[in-house]
């Protein structure tokens, strides 16, 4: 029986097909690829990974578990819509994670912190092409970069489910230009500034009022974006 398309070769110590495409799903969600209300079509999924509709619906099923679809009655599978209490969770977590990578005992990597430093100049210039979507992007890579610096596979999995609702999130405003603004660079710049000088209690407190007012612009979206479908 061929193997799926797609699927490493016998002996590779990859991740399953379902794994694999899963990963890529979360990707294009928190590439801005797959907005929020898209319909996950099985059938069309199937064709396109060169995947059996069995290992679909494992997919589907992992994203759903992860918060990133979920099942809408005659709509079928659908990019999961975000609402104020999801916001509230991701950024408990957030600050769980983020705050221990700078504030804790671990000695930080450098080359962590120069890949942090080479992403922010990315998202700079995205800013200069007004290329909103990248500009959102490339910031949450940024603080991927932070969790990085905790050491673990397994959290950084976490985080970047945490990422692609957070793009979701994003994904609400329609003008995207609303939110990603020059400030949030200059201040992840300056976060990046005080790690290197190993400042890290005052990157800690960068990095909670960063958060704080993040998750506060996050929650005026889907705020208007919830009054706006009541009326």
């Amino acid at each position: 029986m061929p193997a799926e398309r797609g699927q490493r070769p016998s002996g590779d110590s990859g991740i399953s097909i379902a794994e694999r495409i899963s990963h890529q799903l979360r990707d294009d969600i928190m590439g801005g690829k797959l907005p929020p209300g898209t319909q996950l079509v099985e059938v069309d999924l199937a064709a396109a990974y060169g995947a059996s509709r069995n290992t679909i619906r494992e997919v589907l099923h992992q994203l759903g578990r992860e918060g990133l679809a979920t099942f809408v009655r005659h709509k079928g599978v659908i990019v999961r819509r975000m609402e104020r209490k999801d916001l509230r969770e991701i950024y408990a977590a957030r600050r769980a994670l983020e705050m221990q990578a700078i504030s804790g005992d671990l000695p930080l990597q450098p080359a962590l912190l120069d890949k942090m430093l080479t992403t922010i100049d990315a998202a700079d210039r995205a800013l200069a092409k007004r290329n909103w979507r990248n500009v959102g992007t490339l910031s949450l890579q940024v603080h991927q970069h932070i969790v990085a610096q905790l050491g673990s596979r397994l959290l950084n999995e976490y985080f970047l489910t945490l990422c692609a609702q957070l793009r979701l999130v994003f994904a609400s405003e329609i003008d995207e230009s609303l939110i990603q603004t020059a400030d949030w660079i200059e201040r992840e710049r300056l976060i990046h500034g005080l790690l290197v000088k190993n400042r890290r209690a005052e990157a800690a407190e960068a990095m909670a009022a960063y958060l704080d007012d993040s998750e506060r612009t996050l929650t005026g979206v889907l705020t208007r974006l919830k009054n706006q479908q009541a009326k």
